[in-house]
């Protein structure tokens, strides 16, 4: 029966300190950064002093370093503040209707990238996460997200150089 106490007991006391769970992750999460950047490949008259691995190695880092600081910080009392946002019902259930619709035109874009092209698969995106987000303008809305997905299109193009499929509008972009 004591057994039952302390299992409860511990269970409590993990339930009291849940933000220990996001120490671990973040714990994980920078030691896999960490040994990733160990093994980069790199030589030193290649790269000069600075090589690709030092980014990762500060974001392994800080991800560490965060996690001890967190646990530290749960360990001895401090809690995470509930949220206090002004339009939002805590006890409201989760409107999986949404989240359903969101996914369908994220789902959409990926089957239809490679067919269709970036400009029209991101424009099916974009307006179908502003309707499953509730706008229902039907004029303004596949506009804008026309002008958003060949915005984004030529922003990753011409600016950034990464090539991405532009379908029929390849010539004309």
């Amino acid at each position: 029966m004591s057994e039952q106490v302390q299992g409860r007991s511990a269970l409590a006391w993990l339930k009291e300190r849940s933000e220990l769970g996001i120490c671990v992750l973040l714990l994980a999460l920078g030691v896999l950064v960490l040994v990733d950047a160990i093994r980069i490949p790199a030589n030193f008259a290649q790269r000069g002093p600075v090589g690709p691995e030092l980014v990762p190695y500060l974001v392994g880092g800080a991800l560490v370093l965060v996690a001890g600081l967190l646990a530290r910080d749960v360990l001895r009392g401090g809690r995470g503040e509930a949220e206090a946002g002004e339009d939002v019902d805590l006890d409201a259930p989760a409107d999986w209707r949404v989240v359903a619709q969101l996914a369908a035109a994220f789902l959409a874009n990926v089957v239809l990238i490679n067919l269709v092209g970036f400009p029209l698969s991101g424009m099916v995106l974009f307006w179908g996460a502003a309707y499953a987000l509730g706008s229902r303008n039907y004029v303004r809305d596949p506009l804008v997200a026309a002008g958003l997905s060949i915005a984004t299109y030529l922003v990753f193009n011409s600016l950034l150089g990464v090539s991405l499929p532009g379908g029929p509008l390849t010539g004309v972009l």
